[in-house]
């Protein structure tokens, strides 16, 4: 259950709150709908009980808060924004990233990518998806881990009435089987026609808190719809006769054939139809519902052998509405095939008999990772919702969990190769206009670090990695049910230092590499000479790197930006760095000569004279201004990372 107490977002300048002390809940096993005008705190309410708006109030999902929760993403599905992720990614790696991220196996993404129809654009680019894919991929990333509880925030906004009635059928499945289902919309009719409870809010306050009959016959306006061949005369009779009757009925012709009757009643138009002679295809009550009727939903046909999750690739999930809807449907209409658009109805299974819940393959329940389907009684479902291990879902978990997410996140995109190719590029060519103009260091000339440049290329590429490295929690929608916990998970702090430092290392050798073979390649062996000492260079060289990176790292998991990463990175050259020099300017009172050896008397054991030359190089990198001003930087900004990050329960 989901039970919202208090929400209140921050009060904005001059203007009261978008969302003001709002309490309701979601019940398992029925579809709430969060009704509201645009702009009346329907996405706010949702932020805050994701943790990611500042302001007050509680939101316990089966008794817990979200930030008590020790993995929420296997707890709340979500769905916020139209871009499901990175637009750069494909549909397949995206999800399988969010398995790694919800600890879940990778094989559940070619299970998702069929159970919402669009296994046929598993190498599609998500910036090349239609709206209505884009929903099916966000319903996919959402029930990947077969969370109790889906937030859903506009998810019929923008669809055809078919994607609408496959998107409800699909909600509607998740909730036969236990799950609490919260969705915010805009449109009354929607909310009376496809929830069970509807919670209307206005000016972020609370309107009503009622089940879907209750809400159509006190907020609705009720009409009885007719479809006649002679529509034109029918409206013409029953508008002469509310004159005569002095009743006040408006009538409204919506095609050719179709009309909406206000103010009356089925006998009443139905008599007056009668004693005119006037035919009549069909005379209903409706209260909030447009359109025509839902046509019955044939039983679906499926190949020998077929997957059952593929058989909820084409069908729409099917249960029965509850007793009293207004619309006097079950929500369903046929969904579209698999990677088309505009193609026929595909068909559905009917609803399933009284007392019974639909299978596994026919409610957008996801089977297990070794392909079975759970049991079409429900009980997997309702025991997980319940608190009792009974889950179907194979969990993978382990201190390795977050370096799986982070590799997925890093190279599920062309990122790091095109960051690599231009810091190659870039490098070769600085180097060779240094060695042109001569009087440049050999290290300086192999790092392409001209003295006018606050950071070498490499170096640059390196920040650049380390501050996307939190882009996928904080910029997409795709991981918000655990961006709240984000930056107190040590594990996935951890697993991104140790990656970006490795790419830091990768792209550090790369430059090297092509500026040195750029060198030979036009000037012979001038311009090069063998070194005398290379470790201190080495050391620094990768310090530089290193610590460039983890600013980025740490400042955008700081800042919630990667602007603000790539920012951090560049104050170091730029404004740290002078501060150092003027603070190290001048000869010291106490000099610090002979630190190697004082370590070595402290050690246990005695250590090679090779690790003396080493430390002595990683001294000489941190007394000089740069090292000194990337230390302090990355100290103040693991101390902001602790302070803003921290403040709560620290998991792995």
């Amino acid at each position: 259950m989901l039970q919202a107490i208090g929400l209140t977002s921050t009060p904005r300048r001059d203007l009261p709150p978008l969302v003001d002390d709002l309490t309701f809940e979601a019940r398992p096993g029925a579809v709430t709908a969060l009704l509201g005008e645009p702009g009346s705190g329907k996405t706010t309410a949702l932020r805050l009980m994701l943790e990611l708006e500042p302001g007050r109030g509680v939101t316990y999902f089966r008794g817990r808060p979200l930030h008590r929760i020790p993995h929420p993403g296997r707890e709340v599905g979500v769905l916020l924004g139209d871009v499901p992720g990175n637009p750069s990614r494909t549909v397949r790696g995206q999800l399988r990233m969010l398995c790694a991220a919800a600890g879940v196996p990778a094989s559940r993404a070619d299970t998702m990518l069929e159970v919402v129809g669009i296994a046929g654009l598993r190498d599609q680019r998500l910036g090349s998806l239609s709206l209505g894919m884009e929903r099916r991929l966000g319903l996919a990333a959402a029930l990947l881990s077969d969370p109790c509880t889906l937030l859903l925030d506009e998810p019929a906004a923008g669809l055809s009435p078919r994607e609408r009635g496959w998107l409800h059928g699909l909600l509607r499945g998740h909730a036969s089987l236990g799950g609490a289902v919260l969705f915010t919309t805009d449109d009354a009719k929607e909310a009376a026609r496809t929830a069970d409870r509807v919670v209307s809010i206005e000016a972020g306050r609370l309107v009503a808190d009622q089940d879907a009959a209750e809400f159509a016959r006190t907020r609705l306006r009720p009409r009885v719809a007719v479809r006649s061949p002679h529509a034109a005369r029918l409206a013409d009779v029953l508008g002469r006769e509310a004159r005569a009757a002095q009743r006040a009925v408006e009538i409204v012709e919506e095609s050719g054939s179709r009309l909406s009757v206000y103010g009356s009643s089925c006998a009443e138009v139905g008599e007056a139809a009668f004693r005119h002679g006037v035919l009549v295809h069909q005379l209903a009550d409706e209260t909030g519902a447009t359109g025509a009727p839902r046509p019955p939903v044939p039983q679906a046909r499926t190949e020998p052998g077929a997957h059952p999750a593929a058989l909820a690739a084409l069908t729409a999930p099917a249960a029965p509405r509850a007793p009293g809807d207004p619309a006097g449907t079950d929500g369903q209409a046929a969904a579209a095939a698999p990677g088309e658009a505009g193609s026929p109805p595909a068909p559905a299974p009917s609803a399933p008999a009284s007392g019974t819940v639909p299978s596994a393959s026919a409610t957008g329940a996801i089977p297990s990772a070794s392909g079975t389907a759970p049991s079409a009684s429900g009980i997997g479902r309702s025991a997980a919702c319940a608190g009792r291990p009974a889950s179907t879902v194979r969990r993978v978990g382990g201190p390795l969990r977050p370096l799986r997410y982070e590799l997925c996140r890093v190279f599920g995109t062309a990122t790091p190769v095109l960051t690599a190719a231009v810091v190659v590029a870039v490098s070769a060519v600085t180097a060779l206009v240094l060695a042109r103009a001569g009087g440049t260091p050999q290290t300086r000339l192999l790092a392409a670090w001209p003295q006018l440049m606050p950071l070498p290329p490499a170096a640059l590429g390196a920040g650049l990695l380390g501050a996307l490295a939190f882009g996928e929690e904080y910029r997409y929608p795709a991981l918000a049910a655990d961006r709240g916990t984000v930056p107190r998970r040590m594990g996935l702090l951890a697993a991104k230092l140790a990656v970006c430092a490795g790419l830091a290392l990768a792209l550090g050798a790369l430059a090297v590499t092509a500026a040195a073979a750029a060198l030979e390649l036009v000037f012979g062996r001038g311009p090069l000479h063998n070194p005398g000492e290379w470790a201190s260079p080495a050391a620094s060289w990768a310090g530089l790197l290193i610590g460039c990176a983890w600013a980025g790292v740490l400042a955008s998991g700081v800042f919630r930006t990667a602007t603000a990463g790539l920012a951090a990175v560049l104050a170091v050259p730029l404004m740290v760095v002078p501060l150092v020099r003027k603070a190290l300017d001048g000869p010291s009172a106490y000099p610090a000569s002979g630190l190697a050896a004082r370590l070595r008397g402290l050690a246990w054991a005695q250590w090679p004279p090779e690790a003396d030359r080493l430390i002595l190089g990683a001294l000489r990198v941190m007394a000089q201004p740069v090292g000194t001003a990337l230390v302090l930087s990355l100290m103040v900004l693991l101390c902001a990372y602790g302070f803003t990050g921290l403040r709560s329960r620290v998991r792995w």
